[in-house]
């Protein structure tokens, strides 16, 4: 199956589904479409909007499966969870819901944070999920690591000081389980899962805000900024167990 990827339209009332640069798919009325997530298998997809609904398509026939809503559900990103039928989800309403993609009903929904929650991750097993919370001058600003199946709040990672908008589980195979995040202050830090130790801050000079993480299985991290496009950092590990960083480039 050739890779899939989709797309938002402008029109904030479509959304596009390509396959080697072609439009296969054209999923149609949408409101205010927010945030895609794919399963493994990519053959259904899930959207969530600003209009309290969550929607199930099917990725070849563009058609719509079962569609869910909830009163102030405000989406601000989804996550599929890896070989699960479940999407993880935050929320306007500072709520992370974990959706049964079989009913699109909700499956788990966390205790509510004291802010926003902004951005959302599921780890590769499937057992934990980690949040970012909304904030301004420290206050907020903290991710939120989840345990999926007892449904309590294992650890917080703080140091951040506005909105964390983005929060990510390392693929990058080491001996400690590692997590990025990136914010509007500016900084994106890597932490040690377990300790809620970080381990890495770095700040790119004139960044402005980041907005984004893509993380990849070699260590590399791309990082989105407001004012100086994209930044594509490496991390190594060194014998005393620290890590550090390499500028690789920016776009």
């Amino acid at each position: 199956m050739q890779p899939k990827i989709a797309t938002l339209a402008s029109t904030e009332t479509s959304l596009i589904i390509t396959s080697s640069g072609l439009s296969i798919s054209t999923l149609i009325a949408l409101d205010d479409p927010s945030f895609t997530a794919t399963d493994s298998a990519g053959k259904k997809l899930c959207t969530g909007s600003r209009d309290n609904f969550v929607h199930l398509w099917d990725v070849e026939t563009g058609d719509c499966i079962k569609q869910s809503g909830k009163t102030r559900n405000l989406v601000t990103h989804i996550c599929w969870a890896h070989g699960q039928p479940a999407v993880a989800q935050t929320s306007e309403d500072k709520s992370v819901r974990i959706w049964d993609t079989r009913t699109l009903q909700e499956s788990i929904v966390f205790p509510k944070k004291q802010y926003i929650q902004s951005h959302c991750d599921v780890s590769e097993d499937g057992n934990y999920i980690l949040s970012s919370s909304n904030g301004f001058n420290g206050q907020g600003c903290e991710v939120t690591l989840w345990d999926m199946r007892t449904t309590k709040l294992v650890n917080e990672y703080w140091g951040h000081e506005e909105t964390v908008s983005a929060c990510y589980f390392l693929p990058w195979k080491e001996s400690v389980e590692l997590i990025a995040t990136s914010s509007m202050d500016g900084t994106v830090k890597v932490w040690e899962q377990s300790t809620c130790k970080c381990l890495l801050s770095f700040r790119f000079p004139g960044s402005g805000p980041l907005t984004s993480i893509a993380p990849y299985p070699d260590g590399s991290l791309v990082i989105s900024s407001s004012e100086t496009g994209n930044h594509i950092m490496k991390l190594n590990k060194l014998t005393d167990g620290s890590i550090v960083r390499q500028t690789v480039g920016s776009y």
